[in-house]
């Protein structure tokens, strides 16, 4: 099962559950950017909240997929911004509740939605160097200053939710055991507000902020797109796969 989908007392629930990692391929992005898009035209829901099932929140794309076939790319690449500007762009606010591992995808997800609730043991990172892609800096933006996001795109490296905290990045960092009622919670002060103020609030926000993210990332899902053209994108791919160190020319 990929998706979980409960509505109760004006708060949505999206439960992403793809095991092991939470990792979709180009399907099943595509239905997690109906199902949020869904949820935010439903007119008795107020607020959304996205959070998963397994090990961590989402590890992002499928990469046996890629790896099996690089045409893929494209329908991947769509299904991810179909996805992230679905949270983005949902008419109600967006709460993404996050454990272990939030990676590539998982911080297109997380960067688009409105709050992030993060248990103490969440990671956040942009591995796609290391994964013959690109993209997902654009989200990261939303979270963190761009000399900070620079050096984790480099390196492939994570930053934990503690310091992510420390960045103004997240709402709230609580135990494991406790995020998914620290989420409610939330999603309860939110879902007690007039539906009407809140589809406004959300809007207008949209439409202040800096930077269109929705179109920056469309700017680097062409570079994603053009490094598949390189031997150096399949390699990578193919180490990841069969768990090697990648060799390049």
């Amino acid at each position: 099962m990929e998706f979980a989908y409960t509505v109760t007392d004006r708060i949505a629930e999206v439960v992403m559950n793809q095991p092991p990692v939470n990792a979709f391929n180009s399907t099943g992005w595509n239905n997690l950017a109906r199902t949020i898009t869904a949820a935010g035209e439903d007119p008795s829901v107020n607020v959304v909240i996205l959070r998963a099932e397994g090990r961590g929140f989402c590890a992002g794309v499928d990469i046996k997929e890629l790896a099996a076939d690089g045409s893929k790319i494209v329908a991947v690449n769509k299904g991810c911004y179909d996805s992230f500007a679905a949270v983005h762009r949902c008419k109600v606010p967006v709460i993404a509740a996050t454990h272990g591992f939030v990676l590539g995808g998982g911080i297109g997800l997380a960067g688009a939605a409105d709050i992030i609730i993060a248990s103490d043991d969440s990671y956040f990172g942009l591995p796609e160097i290391d994964r013959g892609a690109m993209g997902g800096a654009s989200h990261f933006l939303r979270m963190l200053p761009l000399q900070k996001v620079r050096a984790l795109f480099y390196t492939g490296e994570s930053i934990k939710a503690d310091e992510m905290a420390r960045w103004g990045a997240i709402e709230r960092v609580v135990p494991r055991a406790e995020l998914v009622d620290a989420a409610r919670a939330m999603a309860a002060k939110i879902a007690g507000k007039s539906g009407k103020a809140l589809r406004l609030a959300k809007e207008a926000l949209n439409g202040i902020e800096p930077v269109d993210i929705e179109r920056n990332y469309r700017f680097e899902q062409g570079f994603t797109l053009e490094l598949y053209t390189s031997p150096d994108s399949q390699e990578a791919r193919d180490a990841f796969v069969e768990k090697r160190d990648a060799k390049f020319g």
